[in-house]
């Protein structure tokens, strides 16, 4: 299952993310991944939360690679159960019109290998397509 916090910059998605990372950890039995741009967020994250700032592979440069990388994560770890990316279109050039493709790739994995995603999108939910709304939107 993917699911979407969407909302403009400085609305609060990230302080809701790191808020929703903490509480998953008291409902799953598996591992939580946190994805984030840098590693600014690592000390308000519970310490059983596994974080992967994006800073330290800069070579993860597109949306291929970007699925690529997660499949890597996902494989060394087959007890994940979510992974929350924080604003996705400051990763790997991620672009808002890449986001139907990559939105679809990330339920494809989910629903194959399990994790359930729970991405932000700092952009208004007018300004995306009407695809966002197969996904649940998280208020």
């Amino acid at each position: 299952m993917v699911k979407l916090l969407i909302g403009h910059k400085g609305s609060g998605k990230t302080k809701r993310m790191v808020d929703m990372a903490n509480a998953s950890l008291d409902k799953v039995n598996g591992s939580v991944v946190f994805i984030n741009k840098n590693h600014r967020l690592m000390y308000d994250l519970k310490y059983r939360i596994r974080v992967v700032c994006m800073e330290d592979f800069e070579h993860v440069t597109n949306i291929d690679e970007y699925i690529g990388f997660l499949y890597g994560i996902i494989s060394q770890d087959h007890d994940i159960e979510v992974i929350f990316i924080d604003s996705i279109l400051k990763h790997a050039d991620v672009k808002l019109e890449d986001l139907e493709e990559f939105l679809g790739r990330l339920a494809s994995i989910s629903e194959k290998h399990g994790p359930d995603f729970v991405v932000s999108v700092s952009q208004d939910i007018e300004n995306m397509g009407s695809y966002i709304h197969q996904y649940k939107i998280l208020n």
